[in-house]
């Protein structure tokens, strides 16, 4: 099997495990502080990294990575975490879910900006095309429009799009799963110290399916997501392979209704479908 291909391999099955993070978010934020939320699902994905670390015996990073792993935790491991778990007390999940239609073209701009590539004119073509659909939709309040909601749901777009460039432009040299794990534990000392802070007084609350969201968050899209997303990246290019975060409404939105029982319109499918459709051609001019 190809680089390029491997790269389309893994970025999917990184898409699809990250399809889940809204819907179980909006579960375990229904029941616990979203801010102790941020600070626990990174504690614990950062405690189950170092482990892996040490246990593997792996070097620790040079220091000219350090800034890089810096905004890479930033954007994933406190921004998208903290910004999407703030706007899903605003918004449904099945409502968040069609902003992450602009997740590609804001990784895109990053790669460009911090990564070095230089996709083709008609690649943006149909990034913007793919964005300007999710955009639309949100402004003609398909649903019952928070205006909050949707711009935190937007400004969680942007440092998500930074984490992601950023975290696959140092997986060329440090390997996927390594600039996760450092990343997690370079935000342990922040993030450690806000669980603590914002640590519920009771539990009692909190039912069973609290604790499979925050689990899920915790252990998938905190951690064992970014080991298939950043190979994926590194290996058919940040660009390219972003694209594929236009199959993630789809999938988001499928265990929205099937989970939550939230109402799917048909507005939502349909934008969905225009933006996914952007991305074959996307894909297509991507190099």
């Amino acid at each position: 099997m190809d680089k390029a291909t491997s790269g389309w391999i893994n970025g999917f099955i990184g898409v699809a495990i990250f399809a889940g993070s809204l819907p179980a978010t909006r579960v375990a934020v229904a029941q616990l502080d979203p801010i102790f939320l941020t600070g626990a699902r990174a504690t614990i994905a950062a405690l189950l990294g170092w482990a892996l670390l040490r246990l593997l015996r792996q070097p620790r990073p040079r220091r000219a990575d350090l800034p890089a792993l810096a905004l890479t935790a930033i954007g994933v491991v406190l921004g998208f975490p903290l910004l999407t778990a703030l706007a899903l007390q605003h918004v449904t999940s099945a409502h968040s879910i069609v902003f992450l239609g602009l997740l590609p073209l804001s990784t895109a701009i990053f790669a460009v900006l911090r990564g070095g590539e230089r996709p083709k004119p008609a690649f943006w073509l149909f990034s913007v095309a793919g964005a300007a659909f999710v955009v639309g939709y949100a402004l003609t309040g398909g649903l019952d429009v928070s205006l909050k909601g949707d711009l935190l749901m937007l400004a969680a777009i942007v440092v998500c799009g930074m984490g992601y460039a950023e975290g696959a432009k140092l997986s060329r040299t440090l390997g996927g799963w390594q600039v996760i794990s450092w990343a997690l534990v370079l935000s342990l000392p922040v993030m450690l110290p806000l669980t603590l802070l914002t640590w519920p007084p009771s539990f009692a609350q909190v039912t069973p399916a609290g604790w499979i969201g925050l689990a899920y968050v915790s252990l998938f899209s905190m951690l064992i997501g970014f080991v298939f997303w950043y190979r994926g990246l590194a290996q058919g290019g940040i660009a390219a392979v972003g694209q594929l975060q236009l199959f993630q409404p789809f999938m988001g939105l499928g265990l929205a209704a099937l989970l939550l029982h939230e109402q799917v319109s048909w507005g939502m499918l349909l934008v969905t479908l225009a933006a996914v459709i952007c991305v074959a051609g996307a894909k297509k001019h991507a190099r």
